[in-house]
């Protein structure tokens, strides 16, 4: 899969995962979606971000989750 919105630069925000270069981490984008922010409020308090940067940044998310195993808690 070929992530075209998503940049990983050394010298910028550490090096982890941003949008387009901008400095706006990946993992920003989806702690928002997963607080329960819609697509719209998340564009009005990035409005540099675009629709298809959202959507991008999770899938982003969801391969780098399927690329190594995340420890659990049993609920028992």
């Amino acid at each position: 899969m070929k992530f075209t919105r998503i940049t990983v630069e050394p010298d910028k925000m550490d090096g982890i995962p941003c949008i387009r270069g901008l400095r706006i981490p990946v993992a920003t984008i989806v702690g928002m979606v997963a607080e329960g922010m819609s697509e719209e409020e998340i564009l009005e308090a990035y409005p540099d971000l675009e629709l298809e940067d959202i959507r991008e940044a999770l899938r982003y998310a969801a391969e780098a989750v399927r690329e190594r195993e995340i420890p659990l808690v049993n609920a028992s």
